[in-house]
């Protein structure tokens, strides 16, 4: 039975309580929550959720002294579990070297309403070997392999490497952002998956324009997709080199591609007030035209929008760099990842050298105000402790609750640019923390009774990087 089939099936065999859109408990403790399949009709239905009871991070041993292969962790985050801020499960991948990174769902609230499209499985992209892992989480505490789709496939049918960004489309296909050739070069392009996880071909038509790639976020309802650019991976993949910044190795485009045509319509150069744009997250609300960028190596965050037939990009939001002791020029506050809450209102980001996370108000995008600020390590000596501990790193990637007012944060980046900027978190391994946050008036308080130490992992200290929960969050979930 194809997987189209078997999940239809599945849906009638439960009965219209249980199709995709409803919630499901799975009694008490860390298996309790959202089912998998569980999407909604817009953000405001997926802000009254019931709570998470459980999350996914990606947990990583490359770049290590440990040769094992990276995994899955499954975390309780359940108050009232006994096992609460605890890894309850791990799921390891078949080989090392991956490195793992983003990772996504085959549907997300874009399919909502279609009960043959149900989000259960979930898409682990390695970076660095260029897998594409493909995770069964029907039973959510437990997820199980599936498939493996191996990079001498993906080559070979499309000349694409590095997969990164997962997300769904409408159609039920599956699409990744790929950030090289077969040679490790730029520009890469997208990977599109069927319905049975078998490579479909690329998704876009050739373009000139394009020099490098990282992250996407598409909007039907704009006939748009906006696309990032990190660099080449033979260039990112040894860390970073001042020198290649200068020698144009390192991106500082926005593209605008028209989603019918498959073709880039519009490319935005960001010059030297926005290089290496990372992370894109449109607007929530679908019949929005905006949405914002950070750009990393500039620590400038930049709001887009529509005007008339055209995109524009203004900076709103400029991090100084500090001077540090030991560090032969002004340290960069870095932006590494940012969020966006499912009303739009709140606008949170990361500086992974200086070591905070700001939350800014942005019910007016164009004029954001800082609303609160937490500190957590960082390379500019604001230290902070973390129950015994003094925290590794600085804050990297960020994932909110559905409710908005837990934020979710790990601390490691990318392997070889761990070991260069914080190498000791190779020893120690890294954190999964918790940030309350205040949806009322604004600001943010670190949880100290949720602490999660990947540096005493049974096979050794590993690093963790991407948080996604089994009932959609605040950057996988697009609306149409």
């Amino acid at each position: 039975m194809r997987r189209r089939e078997f999940l239809a099936a599945t849906a009638a065999a439960l009965g219209p309580g249980l199709l995709p859109g409803a919630l499901v408990a799975a009694g008490d403790g860390p298996s309790a929550g959202h089912a998998c399949g569980a999407t909604y009709a817009t953000p405001a239905d997926a802000q009254r959720s019931p709570r998470e009871k459980l999350l996914y991070a990606t947990a990583l041993y490359v770049g290590s002294n440990e040769r094992q292969p990276d995994y899955l962790a499954t975390v309780d985050v359940d108050p009232k579990s006994p096992t609460y801020s605890q890894v309850v499960h791990r799921l390891p991948m078949p080989q090392p070297g991956d490195e793992l990174h983003h990772f996504g769902w085959n549907a997300c609230s874009s399919c909502h309403g279609d009960p043959e499209k149900s989000r259960r499985f979930l898409v682990l992209p390695g970076l660095l070997s260029g897998r594409i892992h493909i995770v069964d989480a029907a039973e959510a505490a437990r997820p199980k392999l599936h498939h493996v789709i191996e990079p001498g496939e993906i080559v070979s049918q499309t000349g694409l490497t590095a997969p990164h960004t997962v997300h769904c489309l409408p159609s039920g296909e599956i699409m990744l952002s790929m950030l090289g050739n077969g040679q490790g070069e730029g520009p890469g392009g997208f990977l599109l998956l069927d319905q049975d996880f078998q490579i479909a071909g690329r998704w876009e038509k050739p373009s000139a324009a394009m020099k490098f790639n990282y992250d996407f976020w598409y909007q039907p309802r704009h006939n748009v997709m906006v696309s990032s650019e990190w660099a080449a991976p033979k260039t990112f993949r040894q860390g970073f080199q001042l020198e290649d910044v200068k020698a144009g190795k390192y991106g500082s485009r926005l593209h605008f591609w028209d989603w019918q045509e498959r073709r880039l319509a519009q490319s935005i150069d960001l010059g030297a007030e926005g290089l290496i744009p990372l992370e894109v997250r449109f607007h929530h609300q679908p019949d929005s035209p905006q949405g914002f960028v950070g750009a990393a190596l500039s620590s400038s965050m930049w709001h887009w929008r529509r005007a008339g037939d055209e995109w524009k990009a203004d900076k709103i939001i400029q991090v100084e760099p500090v001077e540090t002791k030991s560090w032969p020029f002004p340290v960069p506050g870095l932006i590494t990842d940012l969020v966006l809450s499912l009303d739009d209102r709140f606008l949170y980001f990361s500086n992974w050298l200086h070591g905070d996370i700001r939350q800014y108000d942005v019910s007016d995008p164009a004029r954001p105000k800082l609303t609160g600020q937490v500190w957590l390590g960082g390379a500019i000596g604001k230290p902070s402790q973390l129950r015994s501990r003094e925290a590794t790193g600085g804050p990297q990637m960020l994932q909110l609750s559905l409710d908005e007012r837990r934020l979710y944060v790990t601390n490691s980046l990318y392997s070889s640019w761990d070991n260069q900027f914080y190498p000791q978190m190779a020893k120690t391994g890294s954190y999964l923390l918790q940030i309350d946050c205040d949806t009322d008036r604004g600001g943010m308080s670190i949880n100290h009774d949720f602490y999660v130490d990947f540096g005493r992992e049974p096979n050794g200290p590993a690093r963790a990087h991407e948080v996604r929960f089994p009932g959609g969050d605040c950057t996988s979930d697009i609306w149409i």
